[in-house]
């Protein structure tokens, strides 16, 4: 299996995490974006990462991906069987992460782009989304259980590139839990090999 990937993409990242963690021996190609290799361009027209090329077929969606490789194997639970009232959550959660969240991050990140607002402004957007997630880590480790889920993979990378806007803002701010959920995650065995260049 191929996955061709971007190693700074948050969703090729989160690709990544998923696979890794449910232990799929995959050939990870990394990918120039300035110089797609035809055999990208082939499998996946659009050209974006990530994209993983299995016997089964090719697919082209970060979670897609993540879930292909969680059916393959999931030592920890991570779609939260266990629970299906916490599997809904995260499935709400990642729908936000990966829509209104992505849409703040990017205004934010990119402020001089988008000279309406000020920096400052469209991070106070984003932080009612900081608020709940500070409020879900009240008492455990992770967002959904006393465990990491789907979830907590899928909304890391990007909760990653918000805090690296402003690092001195985020490392004084209001939410500690989602600071030290952060951490966690970045100082982790499986973080760091997924990240290894």
């Amino acid at each position: 299996m191929i996955l061709y990937s971007f190693r700074r993409c948050p969703w090729a990242m989160r690709a990544r995490l998923a696979l890794r963690y449910a232990g799929c021996a995959v050939q990870v190609c990394e990918v120039a974006m300035k110089n797609k290799p035809a055999e990208l361009l082939a499998l996946s027209p659009k050209g974006t990462v990530p994209v993983l090329a299995t016997a089964d077929g090719v697919l082209e969606e970060s979670l897609d991906i993540m879930r292909w490789a969680l059916a393959q194997n999931d030592p920890q639970d991570w779609q939260l069987q266990a629970d299906p009232t916490a599997a809904q959550h995260a499935e709400a959660l990642i729908a936000r992460n990966d829509s209104v969240f992505k849409a703040q991050v990017n205004l934010y990140k990119y402020a001089e782009r988008y000279p309406e607002h000020s920096r400052e402004h469209y991070r106070q957007q984003a932080e009612p989304w900081l608020a709940e997630l500070e409020g879900l880590l009240e008492g455990r480790p992770y967002l959904l259980a006393g465990h990491p889920s789907l979830a907590d993979a899928a909304l890391l990378p990007l909760m990653r590139q918000f805090a690296g806007v402003e690092p001195q803002w985020f490392a004084e701010a209001a939410y500690p839990r989602v600071r030290s959920w952060l951490q966690g995650w970045l100082a982790s065995e499986l973080f760091k090999a997924v990240m290894a260049k």
